[in-house]
């Protein structure tokens, strides 16, 4: 900065110092001047704010947003075109969710009604982040790029011309408060630039406020766009709303399978356990081979074992008594008697002996004495 400059920095700086703290009275502007100015401050922070959350309206994930712009950055400093850069789309929660259930759907596989819906609702949900990205194009082209031109180009133009309208009318203020020292000539000329930028930023203040034609597309191209997109996402939901109406009553009108366990009884030394196999088809388990008991055995295996009293065992027990009865968890018991409300008399193989009822569960109760 020249020395001329610098003077004039302190001169100004000497203004702002004597209107502040002296109360010495600047060159007052016009009320219609201040008007505008205030609307312009007003349509400054508007745009910015405007600007802000519109973004936050279509990507709400702000680190999603930031890594995205590190991305373009540096497909731009590798001289990558549009259609050359991958990854960059931001990722629509609809469409998170979609390939979820899409992927689960397809797991279930064909046959389940349930993984069916599943994968209709993935692919709708799909559709709708596609939409999604289309109308983060559309905003952005007809929305968020005329704001970003009017805050860029028009606002910032008014402020720097009111930045130097007070710049220039704290140099007149300043040289008319010396005005004893100051030549007639220079004060002339100091007001004539005052007087042009004023005039300049009038007129730029003045056609920015007045153009609302232009500002009110804008606002329309973005409910356009949002229309669309809700549009088409009723259209999608509606359709996914008959698909699975048609599921559900297909899945209605079918016939109920029951499930229908087949036993086999496997007889050993010592115990008589049974085992319980899902499949619903086989037949071989029904063909059991009878062993008879050995000799001097006091319990026998009847042919079907549930004609008898009987209980499965939940946990193991040890017993700590003579006349107690060991067993496992899944042995089969015969029930003999129930000697009070916390014990059973039962026989396990050769065995037999007292054992307590929480520990097991009853399958064929005893008869009412």
């Amino acid at each position: 900065m020249s020395v001329t400059g610098m003077k004039k920095q302190f001169h100004k700086a000497s203004q702002v110092l004597s209107e502040r703290l002296m109360g010495a009275e600047g060159t007052k502007l016009d009320q219609d001047f201040i008007h505008m100015k205030k609307n312009v401050a007003v349509l400054h922070h508007m745009l910015h704010e405007l600007l802000s959350k519109t973004t936050d309206l279509l990507q709400p994930n702000p680190a999603i947003r930031a890594r995205l712009n590190v991305l373009q950055t540096v497909s731009r400093l590798r001289g990558q075109s549009r259609g050359q850069r991958s990854g960059e789309s931001y990722p629509q929660a609809e469409g998170i969710l979609g390939d979820s259930m899409m992927r689960y759907g397809h797991e279930l596989g064909p046959e389940s009604q349930f993984g069916g819906a599943l994968t209709g609702v993935g692919e709708a949900l799909l559709q709708i982040g596609k939409a999604k990205d289309d109308l983060n194009t559309s905003v952005k082209c007809s929305f968020i790029d005329p704001l970003q031109h009017l805050h860029n180009t028009e606002i910032k133009g008014i402020k720097h011309q009111l930045k130097k309208v007070t710049s220039r009318r704290l140099d007149f203020d300043y040289r008319r408060r010396r005005r004893g020292r100051c030549s007639a000539e220079n004060l002339q000329t100091s007001w004539d630039k005052f007087q042009t930028s004023k005039e300049l930023a009038e007129r730029s203040m003045f056609l920015l406020l007045q153009n609302d034609v232009d500002h009110l597309n804008n606002l329309g191209a973005l409910v356009t766009s949002l229309l669309d997109f809700h549009k088409n996402s009723q259209h999608i939901l509606q359709d996914l709303q008959a698909n699975l109406q048609t599921r559900l009553t297909a899945a209605s009108n079918q016939s109920e399978t029951r499930y229908r366990p087949q036993r086999s009884r496997l007889r050993s030394e010592n115990s008589c356990r049974f085992y319980h196999q899902p499949s619903i088809t086989s037949t071989s388990s029904d063909q059991v081979a009878e062993i008879p008991p050995r000799p001097g055995s006091p319990i026998t295996c009847s042919a079907s074992p549930l004609e008898q009293p009987c209980c499965r065992a939940l946990y193991s027990f040890r017993s700590e008594r003579e006349e107690e009865l060991d067993m496992s968890a899944g042995d089969i018991i015969v029930l003999m008697n129930r000697v009070d409300h916390n014990w059973f008399q039962g026989s396990l193989g050769s065995r037999s002996g007292l054992f307590p009822a929480n520990y097991v569960d009853v399958l064929v109760p005893l008869p009412s004495p």
